[in-house]
């Protein structure tokens, strides 16, 4: 497997350095298969890189096929809920289960990716489909969850046609959690192409870090993945942590005839970005985990240099939050 680890200070225990892993592994059509993969991959963050922090990939349960969503989809628990005998048996989702779980066990936060949610109205008219990533804390409490809030449609031609919300609905949260490290904000990768709401996570929220999960594809990934992690990182003088599937060679022809869903191959490529915008961790499209350890006295010396926090013009120019 491929790892790289950069180190921007040694680790330790206080809340100036946090030590994240990217978890970066293959996703296929079986759901079982892949919460076992997953449930190893937190386990040797933990374990083999003595992470504080762990991120999974977007859409790790199912298959990247609109067509999939609804069929993976499971109905996740709020953000509070926890692992109490009484909690845990209202807990339908075993994605959630497992990430919640995990998080107790191996004392670690986890952004875990994304995975299908399904929220039935009590209006009763019917479901809606999400791409949801849920962020627990080390004794298992979810303290964010953050439904996409832009919908990946896009024709480019010769490139990729994909429309997301043939199945899904966006979400409406401007989604971030406290820890001891920092306010950390939260997106699911095409989000991270709208810099209006990270800058919605820097300046109202004061994020230090910005967690995009991901799986960006074989036009786009090329293109502007890396590039847009940095633009996001030097506008808001944040770390930016992306984690995106390893990838997936297509199909041979008679496989992908007797395939249900169309095959999707993942750019890979995850990543850890500098708030002065350099690349402090990063591997191919193989599997692996990427280890760095943000040093967030670095962050505070990027932004007392450059002080654009506070040279803002608001006499001219104001970024709001509408949707509350």
């Amino acid at each position: 497997s491929s790892l790289r680890m950069a180190s921007t200070s040694s680790p330790n225990e206080d809340s100036s350095t946090l030590r994240v892993a990217l978890c970066q592994f293959p996703v296929t059509h079986h759901k079982a298969t892949n919460e076992q993969t997953a449930k190893d991959y937190l386990r040797r963050a933990k374990q083999d890189h003595g992470a504080t922090m762990a991120v999974l990939p977007e859409i790790w349960n199912s298959p990247y096929a609109t067509a999939a969503f609804p069929e993976y989809a499971e109905e996740l628990p709020s953000i509070g809920d926890t692992l109490d005998d009484e909690a845990e048996a209202k807990i339908s989702s075993s994605a959630a289960k497992l990430l919640m779980q995990a998080a107790r066990e191996h004392d670690m936060w986890i952004v875990g990716g994304s995975v299908p949610e399904r929220e039935i109205s009590s209006s009763g008219d019917g479901e809606k489909i999400y791409n949801t990533c849920l962020v627990i804390n080390p004794q298992g409490t979810i303290v964010a969850k953050h439904r996409k809030v832009h919908l990946f449609d896009i024709d480019v031609p010769g490139g990729i046609t994909f429309f997301e919300s043939e199945t899904l609905s966006p979400g409406s949260t401007v989604s971030h959690f406290t820890t001891p490290y920092g306010e950390i904000g939260v997106g699911v990768c095409y989000d991270i192409r709208f810099a209006e709401y990270a800058l919605l996570l820097r300046q109202k929220y004061n994020c230090v870090v910005l967690v995009y999960p991901g799986a960006f594809n074989m036009t786009t990934g090329p293109a502007h993945w890396e590039m847009l992690q940095r633009a996001r990182a030097i506008d808001n003088q944040c770390y930016v942590v992306t984690g995106s599937q390893a990838r997936v060679e297509p199909l041979s022809d008679d496989e992908a005839a007797s395939s249900k869903y169309p095959h999707y191959t993942a750019w890979g490529h995850s990543t850890v970005v500098s708030p002065w915008g350099d690349i402090v961790a990063t591997t191919d499209e193989k599997e692996g985990i990427v280890v760095a350890d943000l040093d967030l006295a670095r962050l505070e010396q990027v932004r007392s240099s450059i002080p654009i926090g506070v040279q803002r013009r608001s006499d001219i120019y104001s970024l709001d939050q509408v949707s509350k």
